[in-house]
């Protein structure tokens, strides 16, 4: 009985399917797709805090330097979520190139310890009662012993109370709390002409920002939570990364920024003190 043909036989030679070896390689498709995304090295290790080298050792598909088949598959899934591939098919990818994912920690040891763990002792009531008993006895006969004494020292104790004035505190007005007004709105309220002053939030969404001075100077560089703000002050220009630049709203020395930036989509922004207009 003919069972049939394998769907590959009915390809021809030269016109198959791409075989494993023609798949590209899990540092070859991070590294096009960061390339893809608009990001440099720096970008993506300074959103996902994995070192420059190890980001670099990876594209090159080694993974030595990242300490273990554990370590490797967290910064793979993290590196991939950066520059917005799925993950997946590139940790399916690693387990099939390196042996799979660790064997689970077999159970026995786990029954063992509980075989040999010692039985709860039930409590002794009986003891228990006794015990009660004599602490009623006792506190009932030092209460008929020292009865006449405790009166007296009641009357006393009354007596010497009896002036709530003498004893009562002066009146403090309480302390008013200090008010600190929040930096961010005071820097965008005196917009200093000589100065440029750039501020950042997240109202719909949370996105990864990087700012920097005249100098280089590294002012913020991590995630803006949705609800957060940022303020930025510099006497000649502020340089933005914005990896999410659809989930913010800028205000530049005052002014709201009315640009209708892409959701998903990096912007690389300059303000300098005589905008707002993007750089």
């Amino acid at each position: 009985m003919s069972i049939g043909n394998s769907p590959e036989d009915n390809f021809p030679e030269d016109k198959r399917p791409f075989e494993e070896e023609d798949r590209p390689s899990i540092g070859s498709a991070l590294r096009q797709a960061r390339i893809d995304a608009g990001l440099t090295v720096d970008d993506v290790s300074n959103a996902t805090r994995v070192r420059i080298a190890i980001v670099q050792a990876i594209e090159q598909d080694n993974f030595d330097a990242c300490g273990g088949d554990v370590y490797a598959r967290g910064h793979i899934r993290t590196l991939a979520r950066a520059v917005r591939i799925d993950p997946d098919p590139l940790l399916a990818q690693f387990a099939a190139e390196h042996g799979g994912r660790p064997a689970p920690t077999p159970a026995a040891p786990l029954f063992e310890a509980e075989r040999i763990r010692p039985e709860r002792q039930r409590p002794n009531w009986t003891a228990a009662m006794v015990a009660a008993i004599v602490a009623v006895i006792g506190f009932v006969g030092f209460t008929l012993f020292s009865g006449g004494d405790d009166g007296a020292d009641a009357k006393t104790q009354t007596a010497e109370g009896s002036n709530p004035a003498a004893t009562k505190s002066p009146d403090r007005k309480p302390d008013k709390p200090d008010r600190t007004p929040d930096p961010s709105d005071s820097a965008i309220a005196a917009a200093p002409r000589d100065k440029v002053t750039v501020k950042v939030t997240a109202p719909d969404g949370r996105s990864w920002i990087s700012a920097h001075d005249h100098n280089g100077r590294r002012l913020f560089d991590g995630f803006l939570e949705q609800g957060d703000s940022k303020t930025f002050q510099d006497k000649e220009k502020i340089d933005l990364v914005l990896g999410d630049a659809g989930a913010l709203q800028l205000y530049v020395n005052g002014k709201k920024i009315d640009d209708e930036f892409r959701p998903g989509g990096v912007e690389r922004l300059t303000y300098t003190k005589g905008d707002p207009e993007v750089g």
